[in-house]
């Protein structure tokens, strides 16, 4: 079946096959590009001298060889399929830098590459050597069915990190809060875990799992200005034009808001003892928040001391602020 020169080829795709391994890890990883087109360029010689030789990667029909011959001819083989490994894992790799994925989609590659791990290496034993696949197969399905139920929390995380990955709601240095009031900035997103930086300065470890079952908001998009609302009450006795335009002047006089868009100042409610009004402004980060309300209040209280404002008593405080005979009246009201 086989020529007589049949081991120059086998003695050239081993070549080949080394000579390509060398080059590989000579490219490095900062020359993905160039690393691809030499890993296929090897890959497709290689092919090109197996098919002249009339030798079939995927058939072990050289029972004929012996000694060094077989040997050459086995090794021929695994080359083959190691570097059609790296051929579609250079593909991979290529293809997250071309589409600019973030860091966190290493998760998603990583995956990949052992997919086409796996597959090579079960191709290697059934059609190198002539290994029994379906029993392989089966007997590495019950044990991952045990180490399935053994590691079910962990391969919750791992398939929910991967759920997270391919969805994207948030990347790494995004500002984000979850459903129960937790808030901080993602810091680190692995197989298993997400890390957040607090306001507090504290890192809080969240597993994949519960972080994909909590709803959550990304405050930065679609960027990380924050809007904050404030509600102040002025005494029913000033006119509401002058009290939009105090406390819009006090607003125009901060520094640490966002002034494009400009803040808001909404007039809610009146009632015979406040006015209510509503400063809406914006933040440049959430980390801003408390030292831009604290600036804030502070330019109120300058203002409406210098307009001549005067500050409501809040509603609870109404019935120990009216008079004896006003207070029993409507007290006796409400237990009415």
């Amino acid at each position: 079946m086989f020529a007589d020169n049949l081991p120059l080829p086998l003695v050239l795709i081993n070549l080949l096959g080394v000579t390509g391994v060398v080059v590989w890890h000579l490219q490095g990883r900062d020359r993905p590009t160039a690393r691809l087109i030499v890993q296929i360029l090897f890959f497709c010689v290689m092919t090109a001298v197996l098919l002249f030789a009339g030798i079939m990667p995927h058939r072990n029909d050289d029972q004929y060889l012996q000694g060094a011959a077989a040997l050459l001819a086995t090794s021929a083989r695994v080359l083959w399929w190691t570097h059609l490994a790296w051929s579609l894992i250079g593909f991979v790799r290529i293809y997250i830098v071309l589409e600019k994925r973030p860091r966190e989609a290493r998760l998603l590659q990583d995956l990949i590459v052992a997919v086409v791990y796996l597959g090579v290496a079960l191709s290697v034993l059934g059609f190198v050597f002539n290994a029994p696949i379906g029993t392989l197969v089966a007997t590495s399905g019950v044990v991952a069915i045990i180490f399935g139920l053994a590691l079910q929390n962990t391969l919750g995380d791992v398939f929910s990190g991967i759920a997270l990955t391919l969805g994207r709601p948030f990347a790494i240095g995004d500002w984000i809060a979850l459903g129960d009031g937790t808030e901080g900035r993602v810091i680190e997103n692995n197989w298993r875990s997400t890390f957040l930086l607090t306001s507090a300065h504290n890192v809080i470890v969240l597993p994949n799992s519960a972080l994909a079952k909590i709803g959550l908001t990304n405050l930065s998009r679609p960027d990380e200005t924050h809007q904050i609302s404030l509600l102040i009450r002025i005494a029913a006795g000033h006119s509401p034009p002058r009290v939009e335009a105090a406390l819009r002047t006090a607003l125009c006089g901060c520094l640490r808001i966002v002034h494009e868009p400009p803040p808001v100042v909404a007039l809610k409610a009146i009632d015979a003892v406040a006015i209510e009004a509503e400063l809406q402004f914006r933040v440049t980060s959430p980390a801003e928040r408390t030292p831009a309300r604290n600036e804030v209040i502070a330019r109120v209280h300058d203002q409406c001391l210098q307009d001549g404002l005067s500050l409501a008593l809040p509603p609870q405080a109404y019935l120990y602020a009216l008079p004896a005979d006003t207070g029993t009246q409507l007290r006796s009201a409400g237990a009415l």
